[in-house]
C-alpha cells in the first residue's frame, strides 16, 4: 500500500480503496487493511467503535445528517469526507455508502462504505463549500448548514448527486 504525506495531509493512490462496514448504529464491523494504515489506529481499535472516531472537525454536521437520512432510508449515497487519523493527520475520501440489506428478511442490517482517493478538482470546490457551511452552522445550527447546501444547488440548478459526481 501506498500512503504519502504533504505536511500533515495524507494521500493514498487512486487504485486502492478504503473499505469498512458497520451495524445500525455506524460502529465499526469490519475495516480492511488500507483504513487500518491510513487511520493510524490498529484494527482492535476500530471494531465495534463508532465510525465518527474519524470525524474531522472541519466536516459539516449537515453533511453528516444528509449522509445517515439516505442510507437509512435505504439509499445509496456519494460524498467527499474530510477524515482525521489517530495521530490528528487528515486524509480526504471520495466515500460511496450503501445500505447492506439481509437478503432473506429483506431487512437493513448495516452499511458498506468503499472510499477512493479523491480528485484535486473535487476538493477545491467542496472545501470551501464545507468551510461556508460550517461557518453557517456555528451561526445558525444544522439547519442554516442544509439551507446554505441547498441553496448551492439551486443556484447551479443541479441535484447534490449530480454535484458531487460532477467534481470526481
Amino acid at each position: 500500500m501506498s500512503i504519502t504525506q504533504k505536511g500533515e495531509e495524507l494521500h493514498f493512490d487512486e487504485n486502492q480503496f478504503i473499505v469498512s462496514k458497520t451495524d445500525l448504529k455506524g460502529r465499526i464491523t469490519y475495516a480492511n487493511d488500507l483504513f487500518i494504515q491510513i487511520s493510524g489506529f490498529k484494527e482492535q481499535e476500530l471494531i465495534g467503535t463508532p465510525h465518527n472516531i474519524l470525524r474531522h472537525p472541519d466536516m459539516p454536521r449537515a453533511i453528516f445528517k444528509l449522509l445517515w437520512d439516505r442510507v437509512q432510508a435505504g439509499k445509496e449515497v456519494f460524498a467527499y469526507v474530510k477524515n482525521k487519523t489517530k495521530n490528528n493527520k487528515y486524509y480526504w475520501v471520495h466515500a460511496y455508502i450503501t445500505p447492506i440489506v439481509d437478503t432473506k428478511t429483506q431487512q437493513l442490517i448495516g452499511y458498506h462504505s468503499v472510499r477512493r482517493s479523491p480528485s484535486a478538482k473535487g476538493i477545491e470546490v467542496i472545501a470551501p463549500l464545507y468551510k461556508k457551511m460550517l461557518q453557517a452552522e456555528e451561526q445558525g445550527g444544522i439547519q442554516a448548514s442544509t439551507a446554505l447546501l441547498d441553496n448551492t444547488l439551486s443556484q447551479l440548478k443541479v441535484s447534490y448527486d449530480a454535484f458531487i459526481l460532477s467534481h470526481e
